[in-house]
């Protein structure tokens, strides 16, 4: 998509609807831990701290319903599932890891940003943005 296409409705639309899906933390951490290859749910749920059996659930059936993971069970006792990426999840993969990469190389950047915005406010007498204030206000901008 050409770049100045982005404020086209149906283009913009479509971009957050693939954003909203793929660019959670969770769908963004299990994509980057399948990249290694095939895992099995807990192992998965290992690897990533914090996650609960259920969201792990709820975003490994949204990825494979999107196409980018397979899921295979195979006939032992107990069953054996394991998740894998497909042609199309390791084609996110790549843009995936490039922003858990910038995000990690910029996290005190960000942080001292921040921190600069806060205290101009305080200084100007206007109260800083709360986290979930500075996401929404984000995202109104974006649409």
């Amino acid at each position: 998509m050409a770049r100045g296409n982005l404020h086209v409705t149906d283009d913009c639309r479509a971009v957050s609807a693939v954003l909203a899906r793929i660019g959670d933390k969770w769908s963004v951490l299990i994509v980057s831990r399948l990249g290694s290859g095939p895992k099995r749910f807990n192992e998965m749920k290992r690897e990533i701290g914090g996650i609960s059996q259920r969201m792990l659930t709820l975003t490994l059936r949204n990825l494979e319903r999107d196409g980018l993971i397979t899921r295979t069970v195979f006939p032992t006792v107990p069953p054996r599932v394991d998740y894998e990426l497909t042609h199309l999840g390791r084609s996110l993969l790549v843009p995936v890891s490039a922003l858990a990469d910038w995000a990690l190389s910029n996290r005190q950047r960000l942080a001292d940003a921040q921190t600069r915005f806060d205290k101009g406010c305080t200084a100007a007498g206007k109260r800083p943005l709360s986290r979930a204030k500075s996401a929404a206000v984000a995202h109104r901008a974006s649409t």
